[in-house]
């Protein structure tokens, strides 16, 4: 019988040292790793357990420095960036997406077989600061009482330390990223085209879309064009697609002024399906309204409960808006999903055209895939003549 031996070695805090401030005053201090920098942004909190290297590179983190509440993080270190067709096999994009990371133990020893660095290094290579030590309990607390807040996060190089009051006085005047427009950050610049083998093709309105939900498209035989967000329905009409999909991405929805102009005209013309972001941007494209959520969800077990057969779904979250449940009457949506914690609205359906879009991610990735149907629904869709 052949036998394995794996060596567990204890992991040693980083030399470098690290502090956390808020914008209420609150601050932590830990040990750095990643690039000895300053950054700052809205300090958000993921409740999920696995599925950093996806969470790291999902473009809807722009602007945010994450908190991962489950204490041990890196243990599976980072993966090769191998393509399949075109596109990051184990990323969701070809960058880490947020400015930060917080979290409580930093693995420095990851044991798994598709491993070629530490976390540390990966954040290092990307120039990315990261703080270890952190009581994210005590943080995510705080956020789910007084909401996400403005943040610094300062990794200092060896043998420095963080000044606080400095970081403190600091603080106060660091910009909101949710006033500026994050998506254009994460869009492409340029059409790129995703050839599938069957007949059928959408249009995908790129918001900051994560690799798996073209890779979803692709499977089923759906050829992709992807946009930059800000493209003209004429320019997507262009393109004869069968059908339009609007991505997720980061920010406040209303800032996407380009594509909610865009999706009002398409989705009089052709079957439209929205995911997280695109999910808002379309209810504001049918005259509905949005709103910032105290702490947003950001998770891979949130419940969406469906109005029509009252079945509940367990999905994966990442957003820190919201639909207005009182905009319904004047549009010519209907209420589909609501979240079976807080009631908010997890997915709208159009009264009577092949429209939807859903709060969630049904690609998954990492999470659930109770809802890849969602994506057999609209392919069905573009069928229709």
């Amino acid at each position: 019988m052949s036998s394995w031996r794996v060596s567990i070695q204890k992991n040693s805090p980083s030399s470098k040292k690290a502090a956390l401030v808020l914008a209420d005053g609150t601050f932590f201090v830990g040990h750095g790793f990643g690039k000895p920098t300053k950054t700052s942004g809205e300090i958000v909190f993921s409740t999920s357990m696995v599925g950093y290297p996806e969470a790291l590179t999902d473009p809807s983190y722009r602007g945010q420095i994450l908190t991962l509440t489950y204490p041990l993080v890196g243990n599976y270190g980072v993966p090769r960036n191998d393509l399949d067709h075109g596109l990051p096999l184990y990323f969701e994009s070809d960058r880490i997406q947020p400015s930060g990371l917080i979290i409580h133990e930093l693995c420095t020893t990851p044991y798994h077989w598709a491993s070629l660095r530490t976390l540390d290094q990966w954040l290092l290579d990307e120039g990315i600061p990261g703080i270890s030590g952190v009581d994210t309990r005590r943080l995510t607390k705080k956020l789910r009482t007084h909401g996400v807040m403005l943040g610094l996060l300062h990794v200092s190089e060896e043998g420095k330390e963080s000044n606080i009051d400095s970081l403190l006085e600091e603080v106060k005047h660091i910009p909101d990223p949710n006033l500026t427009d994050l998506v254009k950050g994460v869009s492409v610049e340029e059409p790129v085209i995703y050839k599938a083998d069957g007949d059928k093709s959408v249009v995908l309105v790129d918001c900051g879309v994560k690799s798996s939900i073209i890779r979803n498209f692709l499977k089923r035989g759906i050829s992709v064009i992807r946009v930059p967000y800000n493209y003209s329905a004429k320019e997507i009409l262009e393109f004869k697609p069968n059908g339009v999909v609007v991505s997720n991405g980061p920010g406040d929805p209303k800032k996407c002024v380009d594509a909610i102009r865009a999706t009002s005209e398409i989705a009089e013309r052709l079957p439209v399906m929205g995911i997280c972001l695109g999910n808002q941007i379309l209810t504001l494209a049918m005259g509905g309204d949005t709103y910032k959520m105290k702490f947003g969800h950001r998770a891979q077990n949130q419940p969406a409960l469906d109005l029509n057969s009252n079945r509940c779904y367990i999905t994966t979250q990442n957003h820190g808006y919201a639909i207005d449940a009182n905009c319904f009457e004047k549009t010519p949506l209907k209420c589909w999903f609501i979240n079976a914690n807080d009631r908010t609205v997890e997915g709208v359906r159009h009264r009577s055209k092949p429209v939807f879009a859903v709060q969630w991610h049904p690609e998954a990735s990492p999470g659930p895939y109770d809802t890849g149907f969602l994506f057999d629904e609209f392919a069905r869709l573009l069928e229709v003549k």
